[in-house]
């Protein structure tokens, strides 16, 4: 049985494959089932400026939801979910970011995926990160699984550079003072490659309060909105 009602543009030259069967043939047997399929979530970091966005340096809010539900109950991540079977990326991460934090309508910018095979423990989970910003103020109200919804200040310093920059440990502290609320996280960078292509892993050293690899997700979005501000 085919997923999609048309296959017209899935047909190539026509010609029937090694066991002589037509596209419909191939569907019609075709079991999705035959391996484990990996679940896929959208996870999405908000950056807040207070002011117009000119320089790295000024002072930033990132917006995180507090787990109501297993894994990581308790913990502090990016607003994030599971994608719908038929439903793209960035309309899945757009849904989310609603219905966790009332936030909607900004423009999104898919970043990473993110793909080690023991981040969750329920399913294996791939998720993609994206970036989106917003300058001025912006309330949000907690919603679906979240128990709570709050804009943390955020610092981001470097520890540690190596040779060439080819590793480089990260510090990142988030905090909401009003609630006393402290957390962070310790992110190694290993490089590999040239100046033409360059392979980065993430890896988290240490974190605090942050669920699973949050602290990766979020280092990895500053990184990127500091390079955009060079």
């Amino acid at each position: 049985m085919s997923f999609l009602k048309d296959n017209s543009r899935f047909c190539g030259t026509g010609e029937k494959n090694r066991n002589g069967e037509s596209l419909e043939e191939f569907l019609a047997g075709y079991d999705p089932k035959k391996y484990d399929n990996p679940s896929n979530t959208t996870d999405i970091v908000v950056v807040c400026s207070p002011e117009k966005l000119e320089r790295w340096g000024q002072p930033l809010k990132v917006l995180l939801v507090k787990r109501s539900n297993h894994p990581s109950i308790g913990f502090w991540a990016v607003p994030g979910g599971f994608v719908e079977l038929k439903e793209d990326l960035f309309e899945g991460a757009a849904r989310e970011l609603e219905e966790e934090t009332g936030l909607k309508g900004l423009p999104l910018k898919q970043l990473v995926t993110w793909g080690e095979w023991d981040r969750d423990p329920r399913w294996r989970v791939i998720t993609t990160s994206f970036l989106a910003l917003i300058e001025g103020e912006a309330p949000v109200k907690a919603g679906d699984d979240a128990a709570d919804a709050l804009w943390m200040d955020v610092d981001l310093n470097e520890e540690e550079t190596g040779e060439n920059g080819f590793f480089q440990v990260w510090n990142l502290s988030l905090s909401c003072r009003e609630k006393n609320i402290f957390l962070g996280a310790k992110v190694g960078i290993t490089r590999s490659g040239n100046s033409l292509l360059t392979q980065e892993k993430y890896h988290l050293i240490a974190a605090d309060g942050l669920a699973v690899d949050h602290g990766c997700i979020i280092t990895q979005a500053l990184l990127y909105l500091k390079e955009r501000l060079k």
